[in-house]
């Protein structure tokens, strides 16, 4: 059984491979919308996996509109705690990818 701290590290894990650019395919509308949140919270800094994150999720929204949910009730749903540890946890994420990319350079 999966823990709740457990099931946030995989989501994070699968954010931030998205907005390094890994080929998914969206399956759910769940994982559409956590992806569209993530890449409105992200700071200016990650512009490429901004555009990442957004590409990927609206290729599932656009085929699926009536999916689309809105921040709040993706939190609400509970497949996010808050928007808040949602950019802090994928802002870290990203930032320790990005070191690690640098270091092998």
């Amino acid at each position: 059984m999966t823990t709740a701290r457990e099931a946030e590290a995989e989501l994070i894990a699968y954010c931030a491979r998205v907005a390094r650019g890994a080929a998914v395919t969206v399956k759910d509308r769940r994982e559409a919308n956590v992806l569209a949140v993530a890449a409105r919270v992200l700071s200016r800094r990650f512009p490429a996996e901004i555009a990442h994150l957004d590409a990927v999720s609206e290729s599932y929204l656009r085929a699926h509109e009536d999916e689309r949910l809105s921040a709040s009730a993706t939190v609400r749903n509970g497949w996010i705690v808050s928007l808040p540890r949602l950019r802090e946890l994928l802002t870290h994420e990203l930032e320790t990818m990005r070191a690690s990319n640098e270091r092998k350079k």
